[in-house]
C-alpha cells in the first residue's frame, strides 16, 4: 500500500485519525462511510505498513513548566556516516532534545529543545551539546512565541495531487 496505492478511504482514515487520534473505531468508521470491522482492519494495516507510527497526546509544554524552547543549529567536524549516526544516537538520549533533523546546507543538524528555564538549557548547551564529540559549532535561537504548530501532513494538498494525477 505505497502512498500512491492508498485509496480514498485509507486517506480519509489517516486524515481523521491525524485530527483526532482518540476517536473510537465506530466513530471513525461512521466518519469515513464504512462499517466498523473493515475500518479496524484498514487501521491495523496502516499501522503495520508504517503509515501510522503511533498515537500521542499533544501536551502544552509551557503549562507543564517548560518555559524555554530553543532551536539549536549544529555543525559537525566530520560528516562521515558513522559520525552522523553517533550524533543522532546521542541526540536521542538527551531528554531536552525533542526533535533532531539532519539538514543539507550550512548546518548539519537542527535540534528543537525544551527546558524548564534558561539556566537548565544553558547547562545542557555548555556541558553536553557543545562538549559532545565531533561538534564544531552551535548557534541557538530562543523561541519567543509559536505562530503555528501543526502536526502531520496537509491532507487537502495530498487529495488535490491525487485528483490531479487521475
Amino acid at each position: 500500500m505505497p502512498h500512491s496505492k492508498l485509496d480514498p478511504i485509507d486517506r480519509m482514515i489517516l486524515a481523521e485519525l491525524q485530527a483526532d487520534g482518540r476517536m473510537t473505531n465506530v466513530e471513525l468508521a461512521k466518519r469515513v462511510g464504512i462499517s466498523a470491522p473493515p475500518c479496524l482492519r484498514r487501521v491495523r494495516t496502516l499501522e503495520e505498513l508504517g503509515y501510522i507510527r503511533g498515537y500521542h497526546a499533544d501536551v502544552d509544554a509551557r503549562k507543564l513548566g517548560f518555559e524555554v524552547q530553543v532551536f539549536a543549529m549544529v555543525g559537525l567536524q566530520s560528516q562521515a556516516e558513522a559520525d552522523l549516526s553517533a550524533f543522532e544516537a546521542r541526540c536521542r538520549a538527551w531528554p531536552l532534545v525533542r526533535e533532531c533533523h539532519m539538514l543539507n546546507g550550512e548546518v548539519d543538524f537542527i535540534l528543537k529543545c525544551v527546558a524548564p528555564d534558561l539556566s537548565t538549557f544553558q547547562s545542557f548547551l555548555t556541558e553536553q551539546l557543545t562538549a559532545a564529540d565531533n561538534v564544531a559549532s552551535v548557534k541557538t535561537s530562543l523561541v519567543i512565541r509559536d505562530a503555528k504548530d501543526e502536526p502531520g501532513v496537509p491532507f487537502d494538498v495530498l487529495e488535490a495531487r491525487v485528483n490531479a494525477a487521475s
